[in-house]
């Protein structure tokens, strides 16, 4: 992927060669670090001059000063740092590990380190991604950006959807019926997330290329919801 390529255009053309059919309510779910790349979300860690914020922070986390500042700017605010990690709130609102400012599998641009920030706004990313290959393909299609991320109470890192577009991202399954009959009182489902999290299985976590998976055999009623639903309210954050 090179900034400014057409993301759906070599989607739409990968799938063509594989001879593989969409059929209505697939869910095709793609690496938020091929949409990063095609919209050109790059960063020169050498052009980049640290301020006096960054640098007291660099020192704390054993962090490069400009990485560090690239990471403040994807940032509403610092949480919590120790050597080798920052946890931030995203500009987007997602609590994460370095703003998801990304160095792995990322070109180098001849001068020097460059790193990989979010798509500027997923769940618009996903919206025209889904609107080209529904035109299409002629098909109802839904799309997801994924991610890895770490979560505050397990070890190790799950799928993330940063971004949604013609499902329900999250479901509220309150007063449907359990087995005994007895309406969920507090049952939200995180729907776009488990969906990306099955797909980051097939995707993998380092070399294995292969950025964009079709999830099939879904169903949903419910009308469809963008990711940003999934971001629970500050008020309601316990471990912050």
């Amino acid at each position: 992927m090179r900034p400014g390529d057409d993301l759906a255009t070599l989607l739409g053309d990968a799938l063509a060669r594989e001879s593989l059919t969409l059929q209505d309510q697939d869910v095709l779910v793609v690496s938020h670090k091929i949409v990063s790349k095609a919209e050109n979300r790059y960063v020169s860690l050498a052009r980049v001059s640290p301020s006096a914020k960054a640098r007291r922070l660099a020192l704390q986390a054993d962090k490069d000063p400009a990485l560090v500042e690239v990471i403040l700017s994807e940032s509403r605010a610092v949480l919590r740092s120790r050597p080798d990690l920052i946890i931030t709130e995203h500009r987007l609102g997602m609590v994460m590990a370095n703003a998801g400012v990304d160095q792995s599998n990322v070109d180098d641009d001849g001068n020097g380190s460059s790193v990989l920030l979010l798509p500027q706004d997923p769940d618009g990313s996903c919206a025209a991604l889904r609107d080209t290959l529904n035109q299409r393909f002629g098909i109802d299609l839904a799309v997801i950006i994924a991610d890895s991320a770490g979560r505050a109470w397990r070890q190790g890192v799950i799928g993330l959807a940063l971004g949604a577009a013609g499902l329900p991202a999250l479901l509220d399954l309150r007063g449907r019926p359990d087995l005994e009959g007895r309406p969920l009182a507090v049952s939200l489902a995180g729907f776009a997330d488990q969906i990306a999290s099955a797909a980051e299985l097939l995707m993998g976590e380092g070399a294995e290329g292969r950025p964009a998976v079709i999830v099939r055999g879904l169903s949903w009623q419910e009308q469809a919801s963008p990711a940003a639903d999934l971001i629970r309210p500050v008020e309601q954050d316990l471990f912050r």
